[in-house]
């Protein structure tokens, strides 16, 4: 297993200048195929799975060979060498759905009910069934599927830990595919609706492939610049989640807990204080095309396979997004620092008005999509030094280590 220190982690994201200027034509000239039969991530997510574990339980039943012998699990992604990543922009030319033309089309509409919005409001978590078609979930796994083919630099660091089989933040700065999403589906209205505002732009966002041990009770402070209230979590699920195991667990009403530090990662439900919410737990099965919005501070946990090997998929596209009337924190210094290494230019408590946060809702800016096109909406390594450099300023403090703890969690939360 490769292991990547905290030191080293810094140093692989801050080093590389070339990572930050996109090429000509989007690609780096260290472009591989790898992945020639990726087909199969359009196929189902259960049927793998169930095969798998039918030829494992009859050949321990029927037989006495030896586990040698046994047919051995393998992973449906293998980790990218070195030299497989790229750099800059990528622009695979995924066609949107229902006749959207890119750019143009207004974004779509999906109304919810007050009583969704009140459940999200009270437990801290709400399950939205539904909101894509199948069009829009196509669309998705297809970008998902050219993602991982041609895996970016950003996904470096995550998948190098071994956290996900692949995983990377603000893909949409870099993958084109997944900013015509936010651009013109219908997330933007959803969480207008769910955050009672009238904007919405994105803080941050996350591709996630398969959690390989998953992660024990957390809640999330990668929100990006903004402050608690200010964000909205969201899940966009493009795979049916399997019945043993990949079904996030939520503590109901837990976003409302006045004893968890808002610097901390991992969180010790046995503590003082969470009396009233250990016990109290909401499992959402998710579906393809469903969604999942909670509080940032609501407390949850999911649970990967026992061996960390994921035969089938777990694609979701996740992050936080931003009310209307968010001001933008400076968060050097902390943790919540890594979803925010852009040179926007932005101060603190100054409005959140950036291309570097695009508006979704009630319409994207043409501007602020011409910027990310154009490869301006980058990461700047003189930004990345100074941000990372106060973060490791403060590492002998126990609240950067829990952020760190993140990065080893497949070993020190074995159940």
């Amino acid at each position: 297993m490769v292991k990547v220190s905290t030191l080293g982690l810094i140093a692989i994201t801050a080093s590389s200048v070339n990572a930050f200027t996109p090429s000509p034509n989007g690609q780096s000239p260290f472009t591989s195929k790898r992945m020639s039969d990726f087909t199969p991530l359009h196929q189902s997510t259960q049927t793998p799975q169930k095969t798998e574990e039918k030829t494992e339980a009859a050949a321990e039943s029927s037989t006495s060979a030896p586990k040698s012998q046994m047919k051995k699990r393998e992973k449906v992604i293998k980790e990218p060498a070195l030299w497989e990543y790229n750099f800059g922009l990528q622009d695979h030319k995924i066609p949107l759905p229902h006749g959207i033309v890119e750019r143009q089309t207004p974004p779509e509409s999906y109304s919810i009910t007050e009583e969704q919005i009140e459940t999200l409001e009270r437990d801290g978590v709400v399950h939205i069934k539904g909101v894509y078609d199948e069009e829009w979930v196509e669309y998705l796994r297809s970008a998902c599927g050219k993602q991982v083919e041609d895996p970016h630099f950003w996904a470096f660091a995550g998948t190098a830990s071994k956290l996900y089989d692949y995983i990377q933040r603000n893909v949409w700065q870099t993958n084109k595919s997944f900013a015509n999403f936010y651009y013109h589906s219908a997330m933007g209205d959803v969480l207008r609706q769910c955050g009672r505002t009238d904007e919405i732009r994105l803080s941050t966002d996350l591709l996630m492939v398969n959690p390989n041990k998953g992660f024990k009770w957390h809640q999330d402070n990668q929100n990006g610049p903004i402050d608690w209230d200010e964000g909205i979590r969201f899940w966009i699920t493009m795979d049916e989640t399997p019945e043993e195991y990949g079904a996030p667990v939520y503590l109901k009403g837990s976003h409302e807990n006045g004893c968890v530090s808002g610097d901390a990662v991992f969180v010790d439900i046995e503590m003082d204080g969470m009396e009233k919410y250990k016990e109290k737990f909401l499992e959402f099965r998710t579906m393809p095309g469903d969604m999942l919005i909670w509080h940032p501070r609501t407390i949850h946990k999911v649970d990967g396979p026992s061996d960390g090997i994921w035969t089938s998929y777990r694609r979701v596209l996740g992050g936080t997004a931003a009310k209307g009337g968010s001001l933008y924190h400076d968060k050097t210094g902390s943790g919540g620092v890594l979803s925010d290494l852009g040179r926007h230019g932005l101060e603190d408590k100054q409005d959140l008005d950036s291309p570097f946060f695009p508006i979704v809702y009630p319409r994207f800016n043409k501007d602020e999509a011409k910027a990310r096109d154009d490869g301006k909406i980058a990461r700047s390594p003189r930004d990345i030094v100074g941000k990372l450099g106060g973060l490791a300023g403060k590492a002998s403090g126990d609240k950067f280590f829990s952020f760190f703890q993140v990065l080893g969690s497949q070993e020190k939360t074995k159940s």
